[in-house]
């Protein structure tokens, strides 16, 4: 095996986040200074499947003749992860330096010459845990590129990511990318129930030091603990990003012929406000299904008391995808819980138009009311689960938004015939707690407001009988389709909610 550990000079304390904490502090005093590119072209000229044949070799993996419960593997530069990041492991409070080795890595067939191997370094690394074998190792958490980190629970497979931080996100001057420079893995012990990094975030804007503690299971958890030093004023500071990709689904179809009903990673947003209480509730629960416009679309939702927000997929069964190679049905949802009061703020969501599956063009994160200015310092702590759980994560006391179908909207003429009667039809089925104690429904309704931009042709909430809950229909025409048209509707008894808020945004021209 390569020589990965170069032992630092020893120090007379336990190494631990106010380490990390005083080194950003320290930094953020500092100008800014870009690291550079040290990629040749051999490397940084490589095709995703070709960079994807280089991998640490087996039995070269940190820890891995040790009987740990985590192992430790790296990720090698290459395309556009040019930029090496310093990696650290903290062994009984100790720091001992990782030197990267091209011996503990296979390039496959790739033609590489040694001598553009030199001087490398690690682009990032990758967590394993016998999660779902007790006989293998399998990864669970990976940080590569940015602040970009993505991890998984029992028998998932990664989609949505989370970020460390966003800056400036889809505004016109551009966005900034702070990025973790520096990591330390805190060594486990034999029986480790969690596994604890540390991690240095750098950018032109700001420093910051932040603690994961990652705890492996059905539902994978990690703690994050962050605090942030200000270098410059940011017009957009975004907290607990979250990216994911969707390109179509029943809430949007596609235009062209394809045997997959869906291709997504996500397929809304939820967003929990507990200071603000919507009609019949004592607290706000909006779901957003998820869209792929024709052009950038942004907006925001006021938040009094954030809760939690999240990117979910909220179907996962095989047959709402139908793809084998994919398994978007796997792909978890990925739930932000704050720890402590945030204070005022927006649940922002970037929506971007792609042509295919292989772009996140999702972006979701809070940001406070107030952007940060220079010298504030600043600290964020929040839980993160990655679970194909969700119903965990609904209000207790009302029904959601099970799926949302996108259609035409007709008539029934006295022949039995279907017509199309020029209006944009959504179908979207309610489950839940909220609608266990209805009976006939005879006091059911739908509270349905679509704006200043279009006119409500009907709406109505029917029983379905084929598999629980109830189906609202609300159909709708457009008065200037160059414009978004914003709906909002929910399901009410009397004045009892019975159901979060649906909201959808039909992106303009779509």
């Amino acid at each position: 095996m390569g020589v990965w550990l170069a032992f630092a000079a020893q120090a007379c304390f336990a190494f631990g986040f106010e380490d990390v904490i005083k080194k950003a502090e320290k930094l953020s005093e500092q100008g800014y200074q870009s690291p550079g590119a040290n990629l040749p072209e051999s490397l940084s000229n490589l095709e995703y499947s070709d960079y994807a044949k280089i991998h640490t070799k087996d039995g070269h993996a940190l820890w891995e003749d040790e009987d740990l419960p985590f192992n430790l593997a790296f990720f090698h530069e290459g395309m556009h992860y040019d930029t090496p990041v310093k990696m650290h492991t903290v062994v009984d409070g100790e720091v001992e330096d990782l030197s990267f080795d091209p011996d503990d890595f296979t390039y496959g067939d790739l033609d590489i010459p040694d001598e553009d191997l030199e001087d490398l370094g690690f682009a990032g690394f990758k967590v394993t845990n016998a999660l779902n074998d007790a006989e293998h190792m399998n990864e669970i958490m990976a940080f590569q590129g940015a602040s970009y980190f993505r991890t998984l629970g029992r028998d998932q497979t990664y989609g949505a990511s989370g970020r460390g931080l966003a800056i400036d996100t889809a505004l016109p001057s551009g966005e900034e990318f702070p990025a973790f420079r520096e990591f330390w893995v805190v060594k486990p012990n034999n029986d480790s129930q969690y596994l604890t990094v540390f991690a240095l975030l750098d950018s032109p804007s700001l420093s910051g030091a932040y603690r994961f503690v990652l705890r492996p299971g059905e539902d994978t958890v990690v703690d994050v603990t962050s605090r942030l030093f200000m270098r410059n004023a940011v017009e957009k500071l975004g907290v607990a990003p979250l990216t994911s990709m969707y390109l179509y689904g029943p809430g949007q179809p596609t235009d062209s012929l394809n045997y997959r009903p869906a291709i997504h990673d996500s397929n809304g947003l939820l967003v929990h406000d507990a200071g603000k209480k919507s009609e019949g509730s004592e607290e706000d629960w909006v779901w957003r299904p998820l869209a792929n416009p024709d052009k950038l679309m942004v907006n925001e939702q006021d938040v009094e008391s954030l809760k939690g927000f999240g990117l979910l997929q909220r179907s996962h069964d095989f047959h709402d995808y139908e793809d084998l190679t994919d398994r978007y049905d796997r792909r978890p949802s990925v739930w932000v819980e704050p720890q402590g009061d945030w204070g005022k703020g927006q649940i922002e969501l970037i929506q971007i138009p792609t042509p295919d599956e292989t772009n996140d063009n999702i972006v979701t994160m809070w940001k406070p009311d107030e952007a940060p200015e220079s010298g504030d310092e600043l600290d964020f702590d929040y839980r993160m689960y990655w679970t194909t759980h969700e119903a965990k994560f609904h209000s207790p006391d009302l029904s959601w938004a099970d799926q949302t179908r996108r259609s035409q909207g007709e008539v029934r003429k006295d022949n039995l015939v279907r017509e199309s009667d020029g209006s944009l039809a959504f179908i979207v089925d309610f489950k839940g707690p909220g609608l266990e104690s209805i009976e006939d429904g005879e006091d059911m309704e739908v509270d349905a407001d679509i704006g200043d931009n279009g006119e409500l042709v009907e709406s109505r909430v029917v029983p379905n009988d084929a598999e629980g809950g109830w189906r609202m229909f609300v159909r709708v025409k457009r008065s200037d389709d160059s414009k978004p048209l914003d709906i909002r509707a929910f399901l009410k008894d009397g004045d009892e909610r019975l159901s979060e808020t649906w909201y959808y945004r039909l992106p303009a021209n779509g």
